[in-house]
């Protein structure tokens, strides 16, 4: 059980990091790959309190 839950937490980490670079290659200006970052940030930290079964 527990290793499924660290497994879990390992591939949503490295799932945002992989998106953040990818944000970061974008062609757009900078504001915008601010407010994606913020984004996937946001959308990364719920997920992980997901598997944290804090919600």
């Amino acid at each position: 059980m527990a290793t499924a839950v660290i497994i879990g937490i390992l591939i949503t980490f490295l799932v945002i990091v992989l998106v953040l670079y990818l944000v970061q290659r974008l062609p757009v200006d900078a504001k915008t790959k601010q407010i994606a970052q913020i984004i996937v940030i946001i959308i990364g930290i719920v997920s992980l309190l997901k598997y944290l079964a804090v919600w």
